[in-house]
């Protein structure tokens, strides 16, 4: 019989902002993501009003995690210190490694319109932290698109997942933390039931309409804004509660390690940090 994750908690986003004035929703980040290792931070942008994000993020550092960037609208320019340039445009998805350190900008390519996606960070294990910054921009068609009994789509950006008896892998795989990272969309009470790892930690975020999470003798339900903290189990079953329900299923396995964080830097100790803040202020973050 299969396990099925029940919610344990849940949250909502508050408003920030980041970069050059960009509002966002943060919908976890910082001393209150400790027990969702090994995720970090999650993002949500979205405004058809240019003044919230045409400032974009001018040139930042990072070390020691990855940023995964997921656009659902808009276009958005990434250049880095390695003289790479890449153009993110609505459903693709760039997935950087920060490793032992990059300097890049993300900047919009619109002066109207609306731009709205999603950024994700991922721990990495101390033993990766200082391997060589790397990133894959992914465009819509590299990810695989599923069609699910109820009319509903999957979309899978990481990972991989048995639907059917059938096994579909996502164009990121593998690593220490073996993440998976679903975009689903249901109609009204459609359900679906999805694998999952045992033993990794398991979030959903709602960004349409609303969700049950439905197991043997429980059912919770998450709407719009709020994400969910996931028990364990080897599987999810959702119920969706209104036409139009979009939401994010993330796992990943658990690093287990101590997370010093200061900004744009994550790493193990504090001399790591203060190591960090010094390469970049002598211009060696990313040798």
């Amino acid at each position: 019989m299969t396990t099925y994750r029940t919610l344990l908690d849940s949250r909502v986003g508050q408003p920030a902002a980041d970069g050059d004035g960009v509002r966002l929703t943060r919908v976890f980040g910082g001393p209150d993501a400790r027990q969702l290792d090994p995720f970090l931070m999650l993002d949500e942008f979205g405004s058809d009003e240019a003044a919230d994000y045409i400032g974009g993020f001018p040139s930042h550092p990072h070390r020691g995690f990855e940023t995964v960037t997921y656009m659902l609208e808009g276009r958005m320019l990434h250049e880095d210190h390695l003289g790479n340039r890449g153009l993110l445009g609505p459903g693709g998805v760039q997935w950087m490694t920060a490793g032992r350190g990059i300097i890049h900008s993300e900047m919009p390519q619109q002066d109207h319109g609306t731009m709205r996606g999603f950024q994700l960070w991922l721990n990495l294990p101390a033993a990766e932290k200082m391997q060589p910054a790397h990133y894959q921009d992914l465009p819509p068609e590299a990810m695989p698109t599923r069609s699910l009994p109820g009319g509903g789509q999957l979309k899978l950006i990481a990972g991989s997942l048995v639907l059917e008896e059938q096994t579909v892998q996502g164009p990121i795989h593998g690593g220490s933390t073996q993440p998976l990272y679903v975009d689903l969309h249901l109609g009204a009470d459609e359900q679906v039931q999805l694998p999952t790892p045992a033993g990794h930690t398991a979030l959903l975020y709602v960004y349409e309409g609303a969700v049950a999470i439905d197991a043997e003798e429980s059912s919770a339900t998450l709407t719009r804004g709020q994400l969910g903290l996931l028990s364990d189990g080897v599987g999810v079953s959702l119920t969706a509660q209104a036409a139009g329900t979009r939401l994010l299923l993330m796992a990943a396995r658990p690093i287990g390690e101590p997370v010093v964080q200061y900004g744009p830097f994550v790493m193990n100790t504090e001399a790591e940090i203060r190591q960090a803040v010094r390469d970049y202020q002598l211009g060696q973050l990313t040798d």
